[in-house]
C-alpha cells in the first residue's frame, strides 16, 4: 500500500520529524511504501507532491494542529492521530490504518 502524510506538533522541534520516521520505518518493515512530511520549526521537510498524492492509497494526518496545504489530500482517504501515538506506536498506527482501507475498499 502507498501512504503519504504529514506529521506536525505544536513546536515543531522533536516530535514532528519523530513520528515521520517512526510512522516510516513501521510502514517499510510492514511492506508498504510511506513518505511523510514534516512541517515544523525548519519549515516543510520531504514535502508531498501532487504525483505522491495521486498515487497514494491513504494519506495520515499525525499532528497535534491544523497543518498547511490539507486541500492538496482531497478526494483521498484521511487518517488522523495524534502525533504522540504515531512516535509510541507507529506500527500499530501503520497496521490500523492498512486494515481500515483495505476493509473499506473490501464493502
Amino acid at each position: 500500500m502507498k501512504i503519504v502524510g504529514v506529521s506536525s506538533c505544536i513546536a515543531g522541534l522533536a516530535h514532528t520529524p519523530m513520528a515521520a520516521k517512526a510512522l516510516t520505518k513501521a510502514g517499510e518493515k510492514l511492506g508498504h511504501e510511506v513518505k511523510i512530511e514534516q512541517q515544523g520549526a525548519m519549515g516543510t521537510i520531504d514535502e508531498i507532491t501532487l504525483d505522491e498524492v495521486a498515487a497514494a492509497d491513504v494519506v495520515i494526518i499525525a499532528a497535534d494542529k491544523v497543518i498547511e496545504n490539507e486541500g492538496r489530500f482531497k478526494g483521498k482517504p484521511i487518517v488522523r492521530v495524534k502525533i504522540g501515538q504515531c512516535v509510541a506506536h507507529g506500527e500499530e498506527v501503520i497496521k490500523k490504518v492498512v486494515a481500515a482501507i483495505e476493509a473499506k475498499n473490501k464493502a
